[in-house]
């Protein structure tokens, strides 16, 4: 199963749902990955607006 990317959180998962937001509004096409370890010390979690540790995609088409 390919990976998605939420439309509104942006988060990058498998499945049919996003398991933060709950919302089934996934994108197939989407570009660029950044993995967030400490939401707390990273200035790229800062400028997403995250404050989980996951994976999230940089652009969502």
């Amino acid at each position: 199963m390919p990976e998605k990317a939420c439309r509104h959180c942006l988060r990058v998962l498998e499945g049919q749902n996003c398991p933060v937001c709950g919302t089934s509004d996934l994108a197939e096409e989407w570009s660029g990955l950044v993995i967030i370890l400490d939401t707390e010390r990273s200035e790229i979690a800062k400028k997403l607006g995250v404050d989980i540790p996951d994976r999230f995609a940089l652009k969502v088409r």
